[in-house]
């Protein structure tokens, strides 16, 4: 979106045409638009609003129905926080006895609306001018919060006694930054704020190795929905669980933590492992990530079934809002042609394939399966002692 057109974007008549555009559809964009200049409206206003609203349509599962009054760039919406986990982090901030903090690359403006929204004050900056501008519209019914255009390391930050990040992993590419040091802002310069702001909390990459995470860090990985979104560094007064690694599993409404005392960067536990047994669980990406594994078998009184391999088997079920339980029916070694038998025998039509430890790749093994049955099943596809093996599982209920 160029200068120009996002300014029309703002005038009156150019916010009347966003917001009275219909439902966003891919099918009928080019149409629309279409009809739209044929109207005498200029292509570039046209060209932005249509652009604008795809942006809302897609920022819903982000933002709810906040979305349909915000403005967005496609990088700015991929990387902001979805606004119930934003939230989340808010509460520590206001928890923390907090009242002015410091949003360093605000981007669009989510954290700080999560910010705000908790009648925090808010210093939001950001150094690209039209991302600034969009923050500041997406931000106008919060008067708690402050937009400035500029270098987040030349802000003035008196009085602030809160900051938050959450510095840009991608090159003007798109490509994922997976070094720290190319992040922006600075995550090394970042950390170095929190000699003046002890409360400081940092927003990276899920991928971010232990290692890499300073031992006075609460580093708390965070999962929505069974997808792991980020890992989040704690500091100071923001983490009164202390330093360590945690798992954040939000589901729905419900959020559970998993966590482990000692520095980020402790060696990672190994669960003991044996055979399989009764039940099956996989492991939320989050527990995974932080390294949380061998905490979650001892949970379940369960082992490994290979000491590589994150599956965790049990004797009894366990209700856990940390993994996927199933029952497990049946095991045996994986052969193509003996997965296929068995799925056929059972009229197997509609196959759940899941898979950990192996190169098989589902989509493949679906089509060659070539399954015309009425029943559904579930398969995991794994390596026992090196061997690959099937266990053919039942999905537990939420309280399994």
């Amino acid at each position: 979106m160029d200068p120009e057109s996002f300014a029309q974007l703002l005038t009156p008549p150019g916010w009347a045409l966003l917001d009275g555009l219909p439902p966003y559809d891919e099918g009928t964009a080019m149409h629309l638009g279409e009809a739209l200049r044929a109207q005498g409206l200029d292509p570039g206003l046209v060209a932005a609003a249509l652009t604008q609203s795809r942006l809302r349509a897609r920022a819903t599962s982000k933002f709810g129905e906040f979305a349909s009054s915000m403005l967005f760039t496609p990088d700015g919406l991929e990387q902001a926080t979805r606004l119930s986990v934003a939230v989340r982090h808010a509460r520590r901030y206001l928890d923390a006895g907090l009242s002015y903090v410091a949003d360093l690359g605000c981007g669009i403006g989510g954290d700080a609306m999560a910010l705000a929204g908790l009648e925090l004050r808010v210093l939001a900056v950001e150094a690209d001018e039209m991302t600034a501008a969009i923050a500041t519209v997406n931000l106008r019914q919060l008067p708690e919060a402050e937009v400035r255009h500029g270098d987040a390391f030349e802000a003035d930050l008196s009085g602030v006694d809160g900051i938050w990040a959450d510095p840009a992993r991608r090159t003007s590419a798109g490509a994922r930054l997976r070094d720290l040091r190319s992040y922006s802002p600075s995550v090394e310069r970042l950390l170095a704020l929190r000699e003046s702001v002890p409360a400081l909390g940092l927003k990276l990459g899920p991928a971010i190795a232990h290692g890499d995470v300073p031992d006075d860090a609460h580093a708390q990985w965070v999962s929505v929905d069974g997808t792991v979104l980020e890992a989040d560094l704690w500091f100071g007064p923001l983490a009164p669980e202390g330093p360590g690694r945690s798992a954040l599993v939000v589901t729905g409404d419900d959020a559970a933590v998993l966590a482990q005392e000692g520095t980020p960067s402790s060696p990672v536990v190994t669960a003991p492992s044996g055979p399989v047994a009764e039940y099956l669980y996989e492991p939320d990406g989050a527990v995974i990530r932080a390294g949380l594994v061998a905490d979650l078998a001892r949970d379940l009184d369960g082992h490994l079934l290979d000491p590589r391999i994150a599956y965790v088997t049990t004797s009894l079920a366990h209700p856990t809002p940390f993994a996927h339980g199933f029952r497990v029916l049946d095991e045996f070694a994986f052969s193509l042609k003996r997965l296929r038998a068995y799925l056929r025998e059972r009229d197997v039509g509609t196959l759940e394939i899941k898979k950990r430890g192996t190169a098989v790749v589902p989509e493949q093994l679906r089509s060659q399966l070539q399954l015309r049955g009425r029943a559904s099943a579930t398969v995991a596809l794994t390596r026992i002692g090196g061997a690959p093996r099937v266990l053919v599982l039942e999905r537990l209920g939420r309280d399994g």
